[in-house]
């Protein structure tokens, strides 16, 4: 195998994605020192890249991104061991975006791999439309999986969902023309299994098994139940209009999904209605058997993409118990108010401090020495050598501003 290799990781979403680019992030240096890269010079770098890729309009952000994708493929070829590249939009990519990727990456004496995380469709439509209404949507649970049941796929939910979550149809995109050894498949592990599994399977695609590093993280992407989820969706409903989205990211999301609502146990848990169940555990037996037949490295059990036993109870996001959904108003409020205590006194510390430097300043003004060097310098630039004289001062100073 060529010494020198580029590890893709292209998705899918909500496998987990978030928690090992943090992880590689955090220990890029570590990994430099055992000839692997991550090149990210912010936690989001690889993000920015993927938009550049892709040409993707992201609220703004993809100002940022002009040139990124071209920076990192220039970085990932000037470093001589294995380049890790991660981010899950990249499931989406054209076939001719793909083409530029693999072009980009493949320069000669450099052996790019595939790695594609996957998930059960039971578990991962729940969450991509709780995830929508985590980004401000206000549609329905009923409306979204409608639209996903459509053969259709008109619209952009579905467009969007099945560009980054159709197995098959990503491996065509992405694997087309590497040889199946050089495509991995990373299973997610089923619910009830141990929380480190899905990282040592991350670390078998990535070459890092065995290798010390601090897997903890202060990002998650924690899931909500229902009535936490219904509680959201209805803020959005009142208030997207007047909440500007850095202001919704920081106070909605933040504060209130993932460090307020995520934390109550107890709840429903988002799942499929019996029918919808059915039709993506059929969907997903079709998907195993395609990617059976292609040879691909499979890290885990192709069996974690089937739902096992019965569907479970089904509680409706669209019509939840109003009991449920007041409990967690409450902690939602509460959370507020707490947020509201701290930014006053913030506040209050920052009036405070002002007053005392105002109040320093005044006597600082008052004292005859500073009036006499006030007036000196008045006088010094009301003429041109003045002016020069104080000029060569403020260089020896090493001073910038205009105050002497």
């Amino acid at each position: 195998m060529s010494a020198r290799r580029v590890i893709l990781h292209v998705g899918t979403p909500k496998t987990g994605t978030s928690y090992v680019q943090d992880v590689l992030y955090n220990n890029r240096i570590k990994l430099r020192t055992e000839g692997i890269a991550y090149p990210a010079e912010r936690f989001d770098g690889h993000f920015l890249a993927a938009l550049d890729l892709m040409r993707l309009p992201w609220g703004g952000l993809e100002q940022e991104a002009v040139g990124a994708w071209d920076a990192l493929a220039a970085e990932a070829k000037r470093w001589p061991g294995t380049t890790i590249i991660s981010h899950e939009i990249l499931a989406t990519a054209s076939r001719a975006q793909v083409k530029r990727a693999l072009e980009t990456l493949g320069h000669p004496g450099t052996e790019v791999h595939v790695v594609l995380s996957v998930r059960d469709l039971v578990r991962q439509i729940p969450a991509e439309w709780q995830e929508n209404i985590k980004h401000r949507r206000t549609l329905s649970y009923r409306a979204f999986l409608d639209q996903l049941q459509d053969p259709a796929r008109s619209g952009n939910i579905a467009t969007w969902f099945w560009g980054v979550q159709e197995i098959p149809d990503i491996l065509d995109r992405w694997a087309s023309t590497l040889s199946p050894e050089q495509v991995h498949l990373v299973t997610v592990p089923p619910s009830g299994a141990p929380k480190t599994l899905l990282w040592e399977r991350f670390a078998t695609a990535f070459g890092l098994t065995g290798m010390d590093l601090d897997l903890h993280v202060e990002r998650v992407n924690a899931s909500l139940g229902v009535p936490e989820t219904a509680l959201l969706r209805r803020i959005n409903q009142a208030a997207n209009a007047e909440v500007e989205p850095v202001h919704y990211r920081t106070l909605v999301r933040e504060l209130l999904a993932h460090q307020t609502l995520s934390l109550r146990s107890g709840s429903p848990r988002l799942a499929l209605p019996e029918p919808v169940w059915e039709w993506a555990r059929d969907l997903s037996q079709s998907w195993v058997g395609e990617i059976q037949k292609r040879g691909y490295h499979v890290i885990g059990d192709l069996d974690d993409l089937l739902p096992s036993g019965e569907p479970p109870a089904f509680s409706d996001p669209d019509d939840p118990r109003e009991r449920q959904v007041n409990r967690a108003a409450v902690e939602a409020i509460k959370a507020l108010l707490l947020e509201n205590v701290r930014m006053r006194e913030v506040e209050d510390d920052l009036h405070r401090r002002l007053a005392e430097t105002e109040q320093a300043l005044e006597r600082a003004y008052l004292r005859p020495t500073y009036r006499l060097r006030e007036k000196t310098v008045r006088k010094l630039e009301d003429s041109g050598a003045g002016r020069k004289a104080m000029q060569a001062y403020r260089f020896v100073r090493g001073r910038n501003s205009e105050s002497a």
